[in-house]
């Protein structure tokens, strides 16, 4: 049977102030820009119209933005997809105040009568059509962000039950810097929430999850055995054990979203990209965030075994410590070489 990273012995933790600059670098910035300019949202929950249009020839985007506006459909947004097609987007206010008096089709009824007279009804191909009214798309967004706290309060309870209170905490504080660290990704990515990016926010928080309960498994089956080791090598060797695994699952998985990011399509491809950088992110939090916050958290609350502090004498980059052979060992040292 084929085995990778057999018997590895990486010091993972020693990187881990590399680790808190990178993230640093990475999330504050976005931190920064989300309550400036906020997210993108998609039509499910701003409210509005979206339609899909392929032409016979490749159409000209100005003229046929100016044709809308002209036509009392003002403030669209058009997109090109491929070189035939074209994404109309109508979310501005006015647009979607018509669409709630008269019904979600009034404003797609519109832009197809201003389609008609520019090029005639034959010729263009309406591809899909997406209308929502701003109650449902208000709604949408509610249960949205209560799946998503429901999801997160369910790992905490999940959590407190599986482990003790230091590793949930850890475990707890990583999965919370993975769902920051998507959030950052995908503002600088653009990415418009739908409904479709949520599922895929739920899908991190569950695998990263998962993750860290593999990691912590292997820690604390690891201070059964071993209540001697210092925890730092301790929580070295539970992640070069469990590597294996982790490299398994997250390139088999990784593999599957590459095919969805190249052959998804426009639809399901944000979801690819968050769901991608979800796993990259869980796992890469699983060996530098959350096993330093483990050690940081017996470092400042020791659990006590025999008397004496669980941790050991090494603490978060340390160097390793040269012990003094004993009297009894200098004995034996000295009976071998007479």
């Amino acid at each position: 049977m084929l085995r990778i990273l057999h018997d590895t012995k990486i010091d993972f933790i020693r990187l881990w102030r590399t680790a808190a600059i990178v993230i640093a670098v990475f999330i504050l910035p976005a931190l920064v820009l989300i309550p400036i300019s906020g997210f993108n949202y998609s039509i499910e929950f701003t409210g509005g119209t979206l339609m899909q249009v392929g032409f016979k020839q490749p159409p000209d985007v100005a003229q046929v933005r100016s044709a809308l506006t002209q036509g009392g459909v003002p403030g669209v947004e058009i997109a090109r997809f491929g070189t035939n097609e074209l994404v109309i987007r109508a979310q501005e206010s006015s647009s979607v105040e018509r669409q709630q008096s008269g019904g979600a089709e009034t404003v797609a009824t519109q832009i197809r009568a201003t389609l008609d007279k520019l090029f005639g009804a034959g010729g263009y191909d309406v591809v899909r059509t997406e209308a929502v009214g701003p109650r449902v798309g208000d709604e949408l967004r509610r249960q949205a962000a209560t799946a998503t706290l429901i999801a997160f309060g369910l790992t905490l309870i999940y959590l407190a039950w599986r482990f003790e209170w230091r590793f949930a905490l850890a475990a707890v504080l990583a999965t919370v810097h993975d769902i920051i660290a998507s959030l950052a990704f995908m503002k600088y990515m653009n990415i418009e929430i739908s409904v479709f990016v949520v599922g895929a926010i739920l899908t991190v928080i569950g695998y990263s999850m998962n993750d860290k309960v593999v990691v912590f498994d292997r820690v604390r089956e690891n201070l059964r055995q071993a209540r001697k080791e210092p925890l730092y090598d301790l929580l070295n060797r539970s992640v070069n054990e469990t590597l294996p695994r982790t490299v398994m699952t997250g390139s088999t998985t990784l593999a599957c979203l590459l095919a969805l990011l190249i052959f998804g399509g426009e639809v399901i491809r944000p979801f690819a990209w968050v769901l991608t950088f979800g796993i990259i992110i869980g796992t890469f939090s699983s060996i530098y965030v959350a096993s330093p916050l483990l050690l940081w958290t017996e470092r400042k609350w020791p659990r006590r075994v025999g008397g004496k502090d669980a941790v050991g004498p090494r603490s978060l980059g340390s160097a390793p410590v040269a012990r003094k052979p004993s009297s009894r060992s200098r004995e034996a040292e000295g009976a071998v070489t007479r």
